[in-house]
Formats: structure tokens, C-alpha cells, sequence
């Protein structure tokens, strides 16, 4: 059975780094997209990070892009969310599913995690 397990969880100060890891289980990540989402209190889950596993194609959402880095370790079939320069808007719960290719609609991600506690504060 297909799994995606995030962890990484924390509490860091504005300006911080945070590294959050999805390890996948019961499939490999060849020939899969793992996208990364949040979804903070009273918010609707947004879209942050996909990678294509395959063709290590990469895109982020324009709130995180220059600040956040996707990437996988086939070895350890693990994809990876490195966050940098961490704002308060970043403080939400972080999910990892997967789909066939990021331009995949919303709905056909699956296999999602428990979701992350990620919480930027002073």
C-alpha cells in the first residue's frame, strides 16, 4: 500500500531554516510527482512545491520561490522541502501526496501524509 509519512516538525524563529522530509513507502518514487502543501488555521490548503521525480522537473508556489528547495533521495526514496528565511505566513501544517505529474489537478494527489506542524514565531 502506497505511503507518504512527513516529518521534520518545528518551531523556529523568523529568518530560521527548517528541513521537512516525506519518505515514501509501498512504491518508488520513479515515474511519480510528490507535491508539498500547507494549510494554515482558517485557510484553504494551498499548493507550495512539486518535484517530478523522473524528470526532476521542480516549480513553487511565487510565496516561496527563492526561499524553499525541493528535493529527492531515490536511495532513501525520500523527496525533501528545505524552507529558508522562514516568514510567520510560512506557520501552517505541511502535507506531502503524490500524482502522476505536477500539472496534475488538485484532486489527483493521493496517498497524502499525516501533514507536519511547521510554526515560525518569535
Amino acid at each position: 500500500q502506497a505511503r507518504l509519512v512527513e516529518s521534520g516538525r518545528g518551531l523556529v524563529q523568523p529568518g530560521g531554516s527548517l528541513k521537512l522530509s516525506c519518505a515514501a513507502s509501498g512504491f518508488t518514487l520513479d515515474s511519480w510527482a510528490i507535491g508539498w502543501f500547507r494549510q494554515a488555521p482558517g485557510k484553504e490548503r494551498e499548493g507550495v512545491s512539486c518535484i517530478d521525480t523522473s524528470r526532476r522537473n521542480t516549480n513553487y508556489a511565487d510565496s516561496v520561490r527563492g526561499r524553499f528547495t525541493i528535493s529527492q533521495d531515490n536511495a532513501k526514496n525520500t523527496v525533501y522541502l528545505q524552507m529558508d528565511s522562514l516568514k510567520p505566513d510560512d506557520t501552517a501544517v505541511y502535507f506531502c501526496a503524490r500524482a502522476t505529474s505536477c500539472a496534475s489537478p488538485r484532486a489527483d494527489f493521493g496517498s497524502w501524509g499525516q501533514g507536519t506542524q511547521v510554526t515560525v514565531s518569535s
